[in-house]
């Protein structure tokens, strides 16, 4: 096998290597497995382009059609021509796809499942990963360079798995980039003969000599890896996003016996409050009587530092056959039982089960999970609700106002845990819940004021557009602004009630659907919703309505009451339409990540872990893998052309004389550049042997590298010269040593400028003006000239 062959392999299974951290964001590797035979057949023929040979660019051209075609065979071969060929309708669908997999990004955690349009987000990403990688180690042969898109792929996958894509694949990627710059490195040293390989040994000179460079490079190339192991260890670490499976966040079993990440319910609520088409999401079939209180609960959040709101990680177990009745709930307390089946939509894919509060049984087939403290049911290993047909038996709980009044304290450990809040808090929150309650003379009492005031008198209204401000003090923002919708509602009211003493909470999922005509209640994505869950004591968690306009206001708080007051449906509110606004809704603010999630009304407005203030969506850690390297390349950019330049004018000769003498013309060229590199201006009004004496002189040769400097000016002079030039020999090799003499009579400043920034690279605008102005005037030569009237004379 060639050299060159064998870095082609290397790149590819580089390329693969790398690839290995997509793993972790989804839920099936199938896709890695149908990348395999793609990257191979890019990497054929990026090596059958080579050995035709096809120049560099039409050799990267052919690679990226080839690499086209595979996707267009994979992906749309009912909308090519011939099924191979794309066309407009296949980009048409190809752009759609595109649309899709950037939605089902944002509306799942990792690992989401592979659909078709995250299945091309990852083949066509790691294609064109591939394709950059083959270019720069193998058709450019610079393998360093080709590390960076490989870096931009790993950060890619390690800012969206929040942690997935560490330790071990980090392993696998670096291996694969070691692989890539070893074989590089043992196509350089075959590339000087057989110098280092099997030259004869001197006496006493051991065997190990021999292969020290090969050693050196596998010693620098594994010291480089445990840098890379040890110094991210001191760096502050990169938390994952959504749900955290590091542990933040709450979503499918993760083989531990705990909880961790999947889809976000609050990514769903902002995309389900904003959609265009409202599609439905839930077909329930109930024997209740009256479905206004049947709102479906997904997950709570019970978890506040400030700045988000958090669903604690907790063990889970299996599903018993009859779930315990809830924490709280006693005896004398009136409830009935309500039976209800689910079915959910094919493409909704939701790892929480949604169920009416509090469930006691749950009849379900598939990898679910049971978290006791929340009552909820988690899918295990990629479990989702896709399709799935299931039956509810849950409580219907009817408190009386009387009853939750007289509501003794809680115990002293649920109180301390549920009533936390920290000292960041704006004090106009306290302060406020204190005004809004005075009076009340009860916990029960205080709710209800604190729900009375933001649902009826307050002056609140419902609007999904508006924004009131990151940070702690966002909440202060939306009590000033009085604007908001579900999730800065109930996260207000909690976070108030939390001040007055009261354990309260905040739970995701849907309110009440809408009756069919067929029986059944369908709940579609605008019914997502958010409201707070506040602890009394005898009855458990119970659910409060403070939003305007959204849901139903609970019974138990529309009597016996003290000075409470029913909410007016009437009730103006500039966000109930069902239009979605163009604008950015507080809703995307409250659910898109870390970075946007303070938009909301509460420095609770994150009920996500926090990633330090710089939380990035998937596709700000792609544009920033971009950016990274196209800043590079445009930084690395006159390096590869000058590499470029003297691997062209030092490459072999034609056998002809003429081929003999513009090879001796290309040696010199590239020799005044070396000098002009390392700051010897080239001086067209010289001879070439006082040319070649200046560079001597000014760049301080030693006398091996002055004769070599001389010796190529000779040949020059006799192809420009004698009637029959004589054929010079070893000229690129003279040329070589002369650079090196150069390098070693600078400083390492100098040294690195000539390499990086070097001075000749202006050529190559020089060339490209050149061909501009040689355009033009083709251009101007082909306007037809404008002819003159007949009669009349010029």
């Amino acid at each position: 096998m060639s050299g060159r062959a064998r870095v082609a392999l290397c790149a590819a299974a580089a390329t693969l290597m790398t690839c290995c951290a997509l793993l972790p964001l989804v839920t099936e590797p199938t896709w890695l497995i149908q990348l395999i035979p793609l990257v191979a057949v890019q990497t054929g023929v990026g090596a059958a382009a080579r050995r035709v040979p096809l120049g560099r660019s039409l050799t990267v051209v052919a690679q990226a059609l080839v690499t086209l075609v595979l996707l267009t065979l994979v992906f749309a071969r009912r909308h090519a021509v011939a099924g191979l060929i794309p066309g407009p309708d296949a980009f048409r669908y190809f752009a759609e796809l595109l649309r899709q997999g950037a939605d089902d990004v944002s509306r799942y955690a990792t690992p989401a499942p592979v659909t078709d349009g995250i299945k091309l987000m990852l083949i066509g990403g790691a294609l064109v990963v591939g394709l950059l990688v083959d270019t720069l180690a193998v058709t450019f042969r610079s393998a360093a360079p080709a590390g960076l898109p490989l870096l931009a792929l790993y950060s890619v996958a390690a800012g969206l798995s929040g942690g997935g894509a560490g330790g071990l694949w980090f392993l696998v990627a670096a291996a694969g980039y070691l692989m890539l710059l070893l074989a590089e490195g043992r196509d350089r040293l075959a590339q000087w003969g057989r110098v280092f390989g099997s030259a004869p040994r001197a006496p006493g000179v051991p065997e190990a000599g021999v292969v020290a460079p090969v050693r050196t490079g596998r010693r620098i190339g594994a010291a480089a890896l445990g840098v890379a192991l040890l110094v991210p260890l001191a760096l502050p670490a990169m938390h994952g996003g959504l749900l955290d499976p590091a542990g933040t966040g709450v979503g499918p079993g993760d083989g531990n016996g705990r909880t961790g990440s999947a889809v976000n319910p609050l990514v769903s609520l902002r995309d389900d409050l904003n959609t265009d088409d409202d599609r439905q999401v839930l077909s329930l079939r109930t024997d209740t009587d009256d479905v206004s209180d049947l709102y479906l609960r997904i997950v709570s959040l019970d978890e506040f530092d400030g700045t988000t709101w958090t669903p604690a990680t907790r063990p889970v177990v299996g599903v018993p056959d009859r779930l315990p009745t809830p924490s709280g709930l006693g005896p004398d307390i009136r409830r009935g039982t309500v039976r209800t089946t689910v079915r959910a939509a094919d493409w909704y894919a939701q790892s929480w089960l949604p169920m009416p509060y509090p469930a006691s049984g749950v009849q379900v087939g598939g990898r679910w999970k049971y978290e006791p403290v929340g009552m909820t049911l988690v899918g295990e290993r990629g479990q989702t609700t896709r399709g799935q047909t299931y039956e509810v038996t849950s409580l219907d709980v009817r408190p009386t106002a009387r009853q939750l009044a007289a509501a003794p304290e809680p115990p002293a450990a649920l109180r301390d845990r549920y009533t936390k809040v920290p000292s960041s808090l704006p004090k106009v929150v306290a302060r406020t819940a204190r005004e809004i309650t005075a009076g009340a003379g009860s916990h029960y009492e205080e709710a209800v004021k604190l729900q009375d005031w933001f649902a009826v008198t307050g002056g609140f209204q419902y609007d999904t557009s508006v924004k009131v401000g990151r940070g702690p003090d966002a909440i202060a923002n939306f009590l000033k602004k009085k604007e908001g919708f579900c999730v800065h509602f109930s996260f207000t009211m909690a976070a108030m009630a939390r001040t007055l003493g009261i354990p309260a909470r905040v739970a995701v999922g849907f309110a009440p659907g809408t009756p069919q005509a067929d029986g059944t209640v369908a709940v579609n994505q605008k019914d997502a919703h958010a409201w707070p869950e506040l602890y009394f004591e005898g009855v458990g968690w119970t659910r409060f309505e403070p939003t305007p306009t959204r849901g139903t206001t609970p019974s138990y708080t529309q009597s016996d009451t003290p000075g409470s007051s029913l909410p007016e449906e009437a009730l103006p509110s500039k966000g109930a339409s069902s239009a979605p606004s163009a604008a950015d809704s507080p809703s995307a603010a409250c659910a898109d990540g870390p970075r946007r999630l303070q938009d909301c009304g509460s420095p609770s407005a994150a009920a996500v872990p926090h990633r330090d203030g710089a939380g990035t969506d998937w596709w700000g850690w792609l544009l920033i893998g971009l950016g990274a390297v196209v800043a590079t390349a445009a930084l690395l950019a006159p390096l590869l052309w000058r590499q470029r330049m003297r691997a062209r004018r030092l490459g072999g000769h034609g056998r002809t004389p003429r081929g003999a003498a513009a090879h001796t013309l290309s040696v010199w060229q590239e020799l005044t550049d070396s000098a002009w590199d390392h700051g010897i201006p080239p001086d067209e009004s010289l001879t070439p042997r006082k040319a070649a004496a200046r560079i001597v002189g000014l760049g301080r040769l030693d006398p091996a590298a002055g004769a070599a400097a001389h010796r190529v000016a000779d040949a020059v002079e006799q192809v420009l010269y004698a009637p029959r030039p004589r054929p010079a020999a070893g000229a690129a090799e003279d040329a070589r040593r002369v650079a090196e003499g150069l390098r070693a009579s600078v400083g390492t400043g100098a040294r690195l400028r000539a390499r990086f920034l070097p001075r000749s690279s202006v050529r190559a605008w020089w060339a490209v003006s050149a061909r501009w102005s040689a355009l033009r005037a083709r251009a101007a030569a082909l306007r037809p000239v404008p002819r003159r009237p007949s009669g009349q004379r010029g």
